[in-house]
């Protein structure tokens, strides 16, 4: 998508920030597929913004202070690109090429699912079961980039911390990212708990795939991998067999915390209760939905038996 068109006719160098910025809005006004599939809608001067900061390297307060700055050559052609693999609905964060969670700069990659805000719920719920000295066990399963295993491995210096998932490019990029913020993660590659066996952990944390196979809002999401989105019967076939399998891996008094969709808090209540958990509850997420639902492992699994 080239802005030139709507740009003064004279060269790339005088075209100013505030120029491409409206020509950019203007773009992204005519698109819908950059738009977050919460509905709650983004402006597209914001967005714009976001695009053309990222592209040059620059803050939202050095453009409120420069509006009238120049584009370099290399600038505009960045900034043209970016806008227009970013109207097509390809996440800003794979431009960048990281994303923010819980206040740490993680690396992203297409073929990595994006962490999103709502999933630092389920690290509050996790640290809350996690004594601040305590040398606890603690896995994630389908740990993508790494976002929730390295914001426990961050607050819970003592906690060892484990981290699957079944991408080798996951696996890779997960330790990339706990290279780069020096810390300590073991992760190993693993179809949920299949590179486990025989063990145990205090906590068990996941985000697994929970949107239904035929959910229209994936369409928005298709530059992001399906099979760390969608799962089975309704979005709940890899929920319920985390909790089929957790009782086996966790300790006595073990937790195990799920993320899940908006309306699937019943429905994973009740399997983590069918399953012979404890305490089992529902916390809810910056929108007020019901987001991550835990329990209580006191049981003995079949093994033990």
């Amino acid at each position: 998508m080239n802005l030139h068109n709507a740009m003064p006719s004279n060269s790339a160098a005088t075209i100013t920030l505030e120029q491409w910025l409206k020509a950019a809005t203007a773009t992204l006004a005519q698109s819908l597929a950059w738009q977050p599939v919460s509905g709650d809608a983004v402006s597209a001067r914001r967005e714009a913004s976001s695009v053309l900061l990222a592209a040059i390297g620059k803050t939202h307060a050095w453009l409120l202070t420069w509006p009238d700055a120049c584009l370099s050559t290399d600038e505009l052609a960045r900034a043209d690109a970016w806008l227009a693999r970013r109207a097509a609905g390809e996440p800003l964060a794979y431009l960048r090429g990281e994303q923010e969670f819980w206040s740490l700069s993680l690396q992203v990659a297409p073929g990595i699912l994006v962490p999103r805000a709502d999933t630092e719920c389920l690290v509050e719920q996790a640290l809350l079961r996690i004594a601040s000295a305590g040398a606890v066990r603690v896995l994630d399963l389908g740990t993508g980039s790494g976002a929730i295993a390295l914001a426990i491995a961050h607050e819970r210096r003592q906690a060892q911390v484990f981290a699957a998932d079944r991408s080798a490019l996951a696996v890779a990029v997960a330790q990339t990212n706990a290279a780069r913020l020096s810390l300590a993660l073991s992760c190993r590659e693993s179809d949920w708990f299949s590179a486990f066996a025989g063990d145990r952990f205090d906590v068990i944390v996941s985000n697994p795939p929970y949107i239904a196979e035929d959910d229209p809002h994936l369409a928005a999401l298709k530059f992001e991998p399906i099979q760390a989105l969608a799962a089975a019967d309704f979005g709940l076939a890899d929920l319920r067999e985390i909790i089929m399998q957790a009782p086996k891996h966790l300790s006595m008094n073990g937790y195990l915390l799920l993320e899940h969709g908006h309306d699937q808090a019943a429905a994973v209540r009740e399997l983590l209760q069918q399953a012979g958990f404890v305490d089992v509850c529902s916390t809810r997420d910056f929108g007020g939905n019901e987001r991550v639902t835990g329990g209580r492992w006191t049981g003995v699994s079949d093994d033990d038996a």
